[in-house]
């Protein structure tokens, strides 16, 4: 039996539940995949990055929109939306000369508004 002491994060057992262990090591996730699903959450972190897309949530907008919006010069957005890239949450197109960004898919979607919504609940 697990006793807390006074700081409830600590735990002073002596037992292993061997069989919780073994039941959920059996079904853990590959280590290269959730490093990967780490790393999407550092590109997240960024606050700048969440306020480009949340732009992008609501229209495709190109480098100049964006920064117009935000009140950042091109060169920092575009390195920003260079990460998104990469990191597979943004998407773009060319019209011509004009490069149109947008979110990349609807899981992007998703996280981003379940992480707004656990943001703003009370």
């Amino acid at each position: 039996m697990c006793a807390y002491g006074p700081d409830i994060d600590r735990c002073d057992c002596t037992s292993i539940h061997k069989e919780v262990v073994d039941a959920v090591k059996k079904d853990m996730i590959d280590d290269d995949i959730l490093l990967d699903v780490s790393d999407i959450f550092k590109v997240f972190s960024d606050s700048t990055r969440i306020k480009i897309l949340c732009a992008l949530m609501r229209a495709e907008m190109c480098v100049c929109d964006i920064s117009v919006l935000l009140g950042m010069t091109k060169s920092s957005v575009s390195h920003q939306l260079r990460i998104l890239k990469q990191s597979n949450l943004v998407k773009y197109r060319k019209d011509g000369r004009v490069i149109y960004y947008s979110i990349a898919d609807d899981h992007v979607k998703t996280i981003f508004n379940e992480g707004l919504e656990h943001a703003t609940e009370k």
